[in-house]
């Protein structure tokens, strides 16, 4: 099957439209919630994204069987259309238009907890 066949390509936008969905909601439930020191929402989706795909590489990597097209609609689908690591670049670039310490705080707390949690969360994957 060509990977640009309609059912496949139908998967892909289909999660990406629920991962943008969910992206958006958390964003504004932050936003509300937090305030905007920080760009608090893009924080928690690439944190909450860098664990749900470290636990389903561990458990790919330990062997789960994961059919291509799950692959497709929850990784390549649900999971891109969910974190925004381009919209944390422009945060990043935007904070430090006001305060190059508050960039890089923001900055270190996103690397640090989005490769932590991918961290803990492939391990957890991999023995489950």
């Amino acid at each position: 099957m060509s990977p640009f066949a309609p059912q496949l390509l139908a998967l892909v936008a289909a999660g990406g439209a629920a991962g943008s969905v969910l992206r958006y909601s958390i964003g504004i439930w932050c936003l509300a919630r937090f305030g905007t020191v920080l760009p608090w929402g893009t924080l928690a989706v690439n944190v909450i994204g860098s664990a749900v795909i470290g636990l389903i590489g561990g458990l790919i990597a330990s062997g789960m069987p994961m059919p291509g097209e799950a692959r497709l609609l929850l990784i390549t689908g649900l999971l891109g259309g969910f974190t925004t690591f381009s919209a944390f670049s422009l945060d990043v670039g935007l904070l430090a238009q006001r305060s190059l310490l508050t960039a890089l705080v923001y900055l270190c707390a996103t690397l640090l907890f989005g490769l932590g949690a991918f961290a803990a969360c492939f391990w957890l994957g991999q023995r489950l």
